[in-house]
């Protein structure tokens, strides 16, 4: 796995209010042997602004894949909406001739031209393709005793036509992760309704109404924790668990974690290194568990 090399496209929520993602995405990389160089000078992906200006959508993105074009690099994506918008456009690009026309003509303004030779794969695509005789070898130690509802979130999968999840009417990918750490994968109601993040500028109810029921099937279901890919599900429902603590009177008890925090927990890396102490729901008695065990 040594020859794994990628341009990490971090996007605009990570760095500012998601930063433990980074932490722990870098440090499982790092042992994995993935090497991941960052994108100097990236531009947010355009995705807010895509209803308002597609073309304007468009540009941002073709001009942070000519970043990754110049690096030499694939691109890996942690957020599901950059792999979204990312991968869609990459793939419009290549096979639409007169777009791509029309962009490189707009980019040449800047020195710039779209090549087409790279691709993007979010870190849990690139972790699947990775065959799971060689992941379990890093495995030392597995989680059996904790039970894991996880979220995987919309635009991984959607739409279904540029985002190579497989079944994407009942996608896998995050279960078969979670199975990977030796956790149990716990199935719940409504698993892949939307989050609300993006309804959430509109009416900030809609969010909290939606992390609730997410709460309350999961915990129905038995699960010790929830596990996110994507930032602006986990700004969701570690952000709001709380807040809907207190409107709902009710306690959850829920810590919400991103994925490469727990596949580090089973490979063994301390949870110092993995940012848990950024998480708004403390893991306390996960953590302890896990110790016991």
């Amino acid at each position: 796995m040594d020859n794994m090399k990628y341009a990490l496209y971090l996007g605009c929520l990570i760095p500012f209010r998601e930063m433990n993602y980074e932490i722990s995405a870098r440090r499982v990389a790092k042992d994995l042997g993935i090497k991941i160089y960052d994108m100097e000078d990236a531009n947010c992906c355009g995705l807010p602004i895509d209803p308002v200006n597609h073309e304007m959508m468009t540009l941002l993105t073709a001009r942070n894949l000519c970043l990754a074009e110049k690096m030499g690099l694939d691109i890996m994506t942690l957020c599901n909406g950059c792999t979204g918008v990312l991968m869609k456009v990459n793939k419009k690009l290549k096979a639409d001739r007169e777009l791509r026309k029309k962009v490189n003509n707009q980019l040449s303004s800047i020195g710039m031209e779209f090549q087409g030779n790279i691709k993007v794969k979010h870190f849990a695509q690139i972790l699947a393709d990775i065959n799971v005789d060689t992941l379990k070898k890093f495995i030392i130690n597995p989680l059996h005793s904790l039970n894991i509802a996880g979220y995987i979130g919309c635009h991984i999968f959607r739409p279904s036509e540029f985002m190579e999840v497989k079944n994407p009417e009942n996608p896998s990918l995050l279960d078969d992760l979670i199975k990977l750490t030796g956790a149990k994968s716990v199935r719940y109601v409504d698993e892949f309704q939307c989050c609300g993040f993006v309804e959430g500028a509109i009416e900030p109810q809609i969010p909290l109404f939606l992390a609730r029921e997410k709460y309350r099937n999961a915990k129905k279901a038995g699960a010790d924790a929830m596990v996110t890919i994507c930032p602006s599900c986990h700004q969701v429902l570690d952000g709001n668990q709380r807040r809907a603590e207190r409107k709902f009177s009710e306690i959850y008890d829920l810590p919400i974690l991103h994925y490469p925090q727990l596949l580090g927990l089973a490979m063994g890396i301390p949870h110092e290194e993995l940012g848990f102490t950024e998480l708004r729901v403390k893991p306390v008695k996960l953590l302890e568990s896990l110790m016991e065990a």
